[in-house]
């Protein structure tokens, strides 16, 4: 439980993004992590569309409506029926009041949104249940995941920052953008830059010229460079490196959204924080280390230095 805070405040993390960029795998992963730390976790599927979850879920949206259904009986799409979905739930938030209220003020909450993009850039339905979920006395934070392969290609990054940036302006919530699957990330080719470009969003012009590299994007630069000027003076962008194998990356995730959502450590919770870091020394884990990509990128940037003064 949160330490110095009311009773009847709960705390808790809306984890939104685009499809595929790992919501419903973080939530797996973030359950089990915070289960170890010793918070009782509650995940909430906010997902119509959601079947087959991995992890234990305590309130299921699809009790209450369900895409399938919605397109089969109003003969909409999927894009259509998931904003019909919304609409729904957003109709019938006692529903929602009554399956919450029955978990203690003290659980820890994570609610795993539909991936719909336009849910959160302009359409209203989840951002009304948001701040409804506030006047509940809700603390939450806005986790939004972005697959860390965008980051290889200049224009796709670009793009995300766009995406990044609209969301946190309609959302408004306090916000933790991450870059998800950093294990994953060197198989879609190397980075033209450091890490840190990229999770601290630096000077943008950097990309824009290896986006007139290429032809199609050539005619495009005065755009690209308003956009990016959007970006920066905004100056709200910034990301966090994920991987879910790891648990220092996990760690590093955690202490951003528990600073954006205001909650605190207790006592009993750093204690196992750090035996469970000591005995992850030596541990043998699927990917070693998140922060080794960034190492690898200096090591290699370095040796490129050093090989290309010895040809002078």
């Amino acid at each position: 439980m949160a330490t110095g805070a009311a009773a009847s405040i709960r705390f808790g993390q809306v984890v939104i993004g685009p499809p595929g960029s790992g919501k419903t795998t973080y939530c797996q992963g973030m359950q089990d992590f915070l289960t170890q730390l010793g918070r009782k976790v509650v995940v909430v599927n906010m997902d119509p569309a959601n079947d087959g979850l991995p992890y234990s879920c305590a309130v299921d949206i699809s009790e209450l409506v369900t895409l399938g259904d919605v397109m089969e009986g109003l003969k909409l799409g999927p894009n259509g029926g998931l904003l019909y979905c919304m609409e729904y739930v957003e109709a019938n938030l006692d529903w929602l009041h009554s399956r919450l209220k029955q978990h203690s003020s003290d659980c820890y909450f994570l609610f795993d949104c539909p991936g719909q993009v336009e849910l959160y850039t302009h359409q209203n339905s989840v951002k009304s249940i948001f701040s409804q979920l506030a006047k509940w006395n809700f603390r939450l934070a806005a986790v939004h995941l972005v697959d860390s392969h965008y980051c290889a290609d200049p224009a796709k990054f670009i793009s995300v920052l766009c995406t990044s940036l609209s969301t946190m302006l309609h959302v408004e919530l306090p916000h933790v953008n991450i870059l998800s699957k950093m294990d994953l990330i060197e198989q879609y080719g190397k980075l033209a830059f450091n890490l840190d470009f990229y999770t601290e969003v630096m000077d943008l012009t950097y990309l824009l010229d290896h986006l007139t590299a290429d032809p199609f994007f050539k005619k495009f630069r005065r755009l690209n460079e308003k956009l990016a000027e959007v970006i920066q003076d905004y100056g709200l962008v910034s990301f966090v490196p994920l991987n879910v194998q790891d648990k220092e990356s996990m760690i590093q995730v955690l202490r951003a959204v528990d600073k954006a959502n205001g909650y605190c450590f207790g006592d009993l919770e750093e204690r196992n924080l750090q035996a469970m870091m000591s005995a992850a020394v030596g541990a043998d884990f699927q990917f070693h280390s998140t922060l080794g990509v960034q190492e690898r990128y200096v090591e290699t940037s370095e040796k490129t230095v050093v090989e290309e003064m010895m040809d002078i």
